[in-house]
This record gives C-alpha cells, sequence and structure tokens, in this order.
C-alpha cells in the first residue's frame, strides 16, 4: 500500500494525481517509462501528438503548434497536470515560442502543462549545471537545433553525439534499445562535463539513468527522467530511484 496520504480520497482511480501524458503518435517508449516512475496511486491519462504531415520537421513543428488541439481530446477532463513528452517540437520552435504555446494552453485550461525540454532545464539548474555532454538518436539538423536550444539558455555544449538510427526519418528513433545508446556512450565516455542529457523520449533511456557506473560516474538524465520528476512535483511527489529500479526490473522480466 502506498504511504503518501491520498490527496484526492474521494476517487476510485488517482488519489495521488492525475497524470496526462502526451506522446508523439508513434512513440512505443512514453507510456512504458512512466509506468515504471509513476507511483501506485498516480493515474496515467494518455493522449498522442498528431500530425499528418511526411516531413519529420513539419511533424515535430505540428505538434507544439497544435498542442491545444491535443489538449482537447480530454474533453470534460481535467489532470491535475500535463506533460507532455517530446523534445524535438521545441527545439525547432525555440524556448520563446514554446513558452508562450505552453503558457497559453495553461491560462487557458486551468491546469499546468510541463514539456520535457522545460523539465530538463528545471532539473539542471537544480543541480547547477552548467557544461553538457548531450547524445540523442536525432538527426543530424534536429541534433543541431537541439545544441542551438541549449546554448540560447546558457548551457556550455562540451560533448554531442548521435546515436545512430536507420533513417532520417525521426520514427525509426523507436526501433532503438537502451543498449544501442548504451554501446555509444561506452566508445566514448563522456567526462569533463557536469551531467549527462539523453534527449529524445522516444529512445529506452530509463535503464542507462538508473545504472551507467559502466561508462561514465557522471550524473545521467534523460527527458523522460526530468519530465516525470517535474510532473511529479506538481503534485507534491518526488522519483524514488529504487522504486523505480524495481518496477523496471518487474516490467523487463515479465
Amino acid at each position: 500500500m502506498n504511504a503518501t496520504p491520498a490527496r484526492y480520497p474521494q476517487r476510485d482511480y488517482g488519489k495521488l494525481g492525475r497524470m496526462g501524458v502526451l506522446t508523439p503518435q508513434a512513440n512505443p517508449t512514453v507510456e512504458s517509462e512512466f509506468h515504471a516512475m509513476l507511483p501506485p496511486g498516480v493515474a496515467m491519462l494518455s493522449g498522442r501528438l498528431t500530425s499528418r504531415a511526411e516531413s519529420p520537421r513539419e511533424r515535430l513543428v505540428e505538434y507544439i503548434e497544435r498542442l491545444g488541439d491535443c489538449l482537447d481530446t480530454f474533453d470534460t477532463l481535467r489532470p491535475d497536470v500535463v506533460a507532455m513528452a517530446c523534445t524535438g517540437s521545441a527545439y525547432l520552435v525555440g524556448s520563446e515560442r514554446e513558452k508562450a504555446l505552453i503558457g497559453a494552453q495553461q491560462e487557458r485550461l486551468g491546469y499546468p502543462v510541463i514539456s520535457a525540454t522545460q523539465a530538463i532545464h528545471d532539473a539542471l539548474q537544480a543541480m547547477g549545471a552548467r557544461r553538457l555532454a548531450v547524445f540523442a538518436p536525432y538527426p543530424e539538423w534536429l541534433l543541431e537545433a537541439g545544441r542551438t536550444y541549449w546554448v540560447s539558455l546558457g548551457y556550455d555544449i562540451a560533448a554531442h553525439g548521435r546515436i545512430v538510427t536507420r533513417s532520417a526519418d525521426t520514427r525509426t528513433i523507436y526501433e532503438l534499445g537502451s543498449e544501442d545508446a548504451r554501446a555509444v556512450l561506452r566508445e566514448l565516455k563522456p567526462r569533463d562535463v557536469d551531467v549527462v542529457l539523453l534527449s529524445g523520449t522516444g529512445m529506452p533511456s530509463l535503464p542507462l539513468v538508473l545504472a551507467h557506473e559502466d561508462f561514465t560516474d557522471l550524473p545521467v538524465i534523460s527527458s523522460n527522467w526530468c519530465l516525470a520528476g517535474s510532473a511529479l512535483a506538481e503534485l507534491g511527489l518526488s522519483l524514488d530511484a529504487q522504486a523505480v529500479g524495481d518496477r523496471l526490473a518487474a516490467a523487463r522480466s515479465a
């Protein structure tokens, strides 16, 4: 039984909170990692960020420009917090446009909406980190957009690497496993930075956040880890690495 006092004791489900989680339409990773990260008592309400555009760049931009359409699919349901699990969208529109779009939806709907990039920024600020090693399974144009985004917020990108996918279509990211990233990181051995950031919500990265002694003794964070942490904080909760590890191990062995 969860020892945390119920915030919403009248509910059958979601007594600790209802968390909306928005994920790119073909992304199979976010919900699985959030299931491991969210404690019992937090109800996850999934929504898909959708676009019919053929171009990966256009799809990613539409995900955030049409954020309101996605949020409206919750209809009269009002989540206690919504987590937007996409980093590429913010990289392409920039932090100022991102803040404006998300701020407009929060004002319209009356509940907090957090993007993955905002959550990463908050985590980096809390850690006092300025010098980053950033690794992502992006095509070069999106990798460069990510670099520009973080530099615009005052970070020094000391190392920057690509975890190679099958094609330039960002949807092939979803074919990767965490061991693909681990192999790259073992080879590169990031050092002389404050933190290693695994950017992108579609590549499984939770196992690397929890166990990374084989490639670095530095802190390792990911888009999904930071986003779950920020969203839980809105509910007065925090990530418990030991409990997350136990739930992840159980899910991977099932």
